[in-house]
């Protein structure tokens, strides 16, 4: 018997092919993103190359599914910036830090270089004179056995304690090259490699030091004093200064044998010295009257004149019977009046103000010494507050160690000669943006170094991966400079 047709059977047959249609999709997606998100990619760590299989949407998901711990300074780049594809390469190179001077001045560097001669080669890429670049070695029997070689490619040239040698195999540490040689490395030894043309140079400085006591000068000082006796002008020498005498004693740094500094570290006064003592006669009296007399001289003669007037009044009556029998009184009267007038010297009590001296009360508690923040602030920077020309330098050699030269390193030097003139310090006036890669949100930029405003090491460290991470390369981050004016 045929099925009748109802409103409630249509209902669900309806929802019968709602739910075909949707698991069908369902399915279809699903094979869809099985195909497109299962990728074949070559990850490259430290060298060792593995192909992987992933499903993994970005090149961090992939590198935290692979138990691969990137830190701060680690390099990776990949031909796939934008995200993870099919057939992508990722590089991850771990950095360590060892120290470089650039033109003199010392700077902790993280470098992913192979050898030394390796990373004075980043520099020379982007065209910084290898003779301004100088890798130290702070102690290369705990840090540099079995870690980066001298020179992969060829010999190296040791010069130690005024003699010149050569290594054949510079592909080894330097304390194994300073073994093969004979050569002990004191613990203060200092260690450097450099390069001068083609040719890698070893360098050993010999470090030593000494206490030592000298026996300093300490010059007299000069006083003048007033003497009434002589005329005015005149000058003469009551005592004759001498020299004193101490002992200063220096701990002193010698490199290879030649003073590099000294510290005081206590001095004692052996004999003090004494001063000069000058006679000089007293200045000549100011020929210009003096006011303040000449008004004190006005008001005696205002007091004498009124006492002189009741003197002038008798003086009309001749008869000198009269003159002697006037009462005395009057007389006496100008005697007595001025005579009140040390009731003003009474307020020589005045010494009631200084009661006051307890006033030393305040405890003379030392205030404690402030701290510099620029001292501070230089002594926990790589790079502190550096010129234009050494940030260029320092930029230089990490812009290689990510491949970039030749045009993506001018790319690079022009993105940021725009943005700041290669500024430590450049602040946007319309935006928070600060410092040579101008950091929108500077704080990010504290991952590279807590004194990131002081710091251009820590800038420049941020602004490349930041580059690297969002553009792939300097390359791409200028082709979108020039079109939106920031990157």
């Amino acid at each position: 018997m045929a099925k009748t047709w109802s409103p409630h059977r249509m209902t669900v047959m309806r929802r019968i092919r709602v739910a075909a249609v949707a698991a069908a999709v369902t399915v279809a997606s699903c094979i869809t993103f099985g195909v497109t998100a299962r990728k074949s990619v070559a990850l490259t760590v430290n060298g060792q190359t593995t192909h992987v299989t992933t499903y993994a949407p970005s090149i961090y998901a992939l590198l935290k599914e692979q138990h691969i711990d990137v830190k701060t300074h680690d390099i990776v780049t990949s031909d796939s910036p934008e995200g993870l594809t099919d057939h992508a390469t990722i590089t991850v190179k771990s950095a360590y830090q060892t120290t470089i001077s650039i033109d003199g001045q010392q700077v902790p560097f993280w470098t992913v270089a192979d050898s030394a001669e390796q990373l004075i080669g980043f520099f020379e890429q982007n065209n910084v004179e290898a003779s301004r670049i100088t890798v130290d070695i702070p102690n290369v029997y705990n840090q540099l056995t079995g870690g980066i070689t001298i020179n992969a490619h060829g010999p190296v040239t040791v010069i130690a304690d005024g003699k010149t040698m050569e290594a054949p195999d510079g592909n080894q540490p330097a304390a194994a090259i300073f073994d093969s040689l004979g050569i002990t490395i004191g613990k203060d030894d200092r260690v450097s490699v450099q390069k001068k043309g083609n040719t890698t140079i070893l360098r050993v400085q010999r470090v030593t030091h000494d206490r030592i006591e000298e026996h300093e000068s300490i010059p007299f000082e000069t006083r003048t004093v007033v003497d009434a006796t002589l005329a005015p002008g005149e000058t003469k020498v009551m005592q004759a200064g001498v020299n004193g005498e101490r002992v200063a004693t220096y701990d002193v740094v010698y490199v290879d044998g030649k003073e590099e500094s000294r510290t005081l570290v206590s001095e004692n006064v052996v004999k003090a010295a004494l001063d000069q003592v000058i006679a000089v006669g007293p200045q000549k009296p100011e020929t210009k009257p003096d006011t303040k007399q000449d008004q004190d001289q006005d008001q005696d003669q205002n007091q004498k004149e009124p006492s002189q007037e009741p003197s002038k009044d008798p003086e009309p009556t001749p008869s000198p019977s009269s003159s002697d029998k006037t009462d005395p009184t009057p007389t006496p009267s100008p005697i007595d009046t001025p005579q009140p007038k040390p009731e003003p010297t009474q307020p020589t009590p005045s010494p009631s103000p200084t009661q006051p001296t307890p006033s030393p009360k305040p405890d003379p508690k030392p205030d404690p010494k402030p701290v510099d923040p620029d001292e501070e602030a230089k002594n926990g920077s790589r790079l502190f507050r550096p010129s234009p020309q050494v940030a260029k330098n320092y930029a230089a050699g990490a812009a290689a160690q990510y491949g970039w030269t030749g045009q993506q390193w001018l790319d690079l030097e022009k993105i940021w000669e725009r943005e700041s003139n290669w500024r430590w310090y450049a602040q946007n006036p319309y935006s928070p943006a600060y410092g040579i890669p101008q950091c929108y949100y500077p704080q990010n930029m504290a991952a590279y170094g807590k004194y990131y405003r002081d710091d251009a090491a820590a800038q420049i460290d941020w602004g490349l991966n930041y580059i690297a991470g969002r553009y792939g390369s300097p390359m791409k981050a200028w082709v979108y400079w020039q079109t939106h004016n920031w990157y």
